[in-house]
């Protein structure tokens, strides 16, 4: 091995600022998911007072998390989470549309106790209410790891920054793919591998608008690939099962491919 390596690897090594893992991130992120929904917790509270205080650490650790990832320079980090903390009742309310979207949308949920515990779209889409919330506080690096955490537990990828409305709901979920610049109305459903990106990976550009639009009440089946910024899918349209779609469609629209099936003679069938 050369040794020019092992010289570049200490280095950096030694330059390196110790910060937290990404897994004490994403467990700052389930204390609050468990204290908005304690069905997910094994902790119980005996009163509003235990739960103030919950919530109170909930701040001051979001406050250790800023100045140990340095993710900010000159933010003030105090600030920023006293913020954080005055939205996380939108937060609450928004997720809570997620539910009863999901318990109505779905003939298998039987209970909210369920889509709670149960629902991989529900449990991705907490972290990214939370991670949405961060990036709009101008927190980098926090929300794409809070993101990718539940990526990793979900494979349903949602980037912080897509705006997402009320009473969204991705059923089974597993593939699903949501661009940065994506813009999806109320009342959405969405299914398992459902790509919404872009049609360029230029590097160029970063900052234009590169992943469709999905307007009110819009299902989209799964396997469909939805691609460009200046893709806009019509309100009330339904986009079937692996279409491909790279252009916009008008409200009401549905959307498919054609199944052409071919009867051949079975020469099993013979007597």
């Amino acid at each position: 091995m050369n040794k020019n390596l092992f010289q570049e690897i200490l280095d950096k090594q030694q330059k390196r600022e110790v910060v937290p893992s990404n897994e004490v991130i994403a467990a700052w992120a389930s204390h609050l998911i468990c204290l908005l929904y304690p069905e997910l917790s094994k902790a119980t509270y005996s009163s509003t007072l235990e739960i103030e205080e919950g919530f109170q650490k909930l701040e001051t650790d979001l406050v250790k998390l800023l100045n140990a990832t340095k993710a900010c320079y000159d933010c003030n980090n105090e600030a920023v989470a006293k913020d954080f903390i005055g939205k996380i009742p939108t937060i609450y309310r928004l997720l809570n549309t997620d539910i009863h979207a999901i318990l109505h949308g779905d003939p298998a949920a039987r209970n909210e106790f369920e889509v709670i515990r149960a629902y991989p779209g529900f449990y991705a889409l907490c972290f990214y209410r939370i991670a949405h919330v961060l990036l709009k506080l101008n927190v980098p690096l926090l929300p794409r790891i809070l993101t990718e955490y539940a990526h990793s537990k979900t494979g349903i990828d949602i980037h912080p920054a897509a705006e997402i409305g009320e009473y969204f709901m991705i059923d089974h979920g597993t593939g699903v793919v949501i661009g940065e610049t994506t813009r999806i109305g109320n009342h959405v459903k969405i299914y398992q591998g459902v790509t919404l990106g872009a049609l360029s990976v230029n590097k160029a550009m970063a900052f234009t608008k590169r992943h469709p639009t999905v307007e009110d009440k819009v299902i989209i089946y799964s396997g469909a690939t939805i691609l460009g910024g200046e893709t806009v899918i019509g309100r009330h349209s339904v986009i079937g099962g692996n279409v491909w779609l790279t252009k916009s469609v008008p409200p009401g629209s549905l959307v498919y491919h054609n199944v052409e099936i071919t009867v051949v003679e079975n020469k099993f069938n013979h007597t």
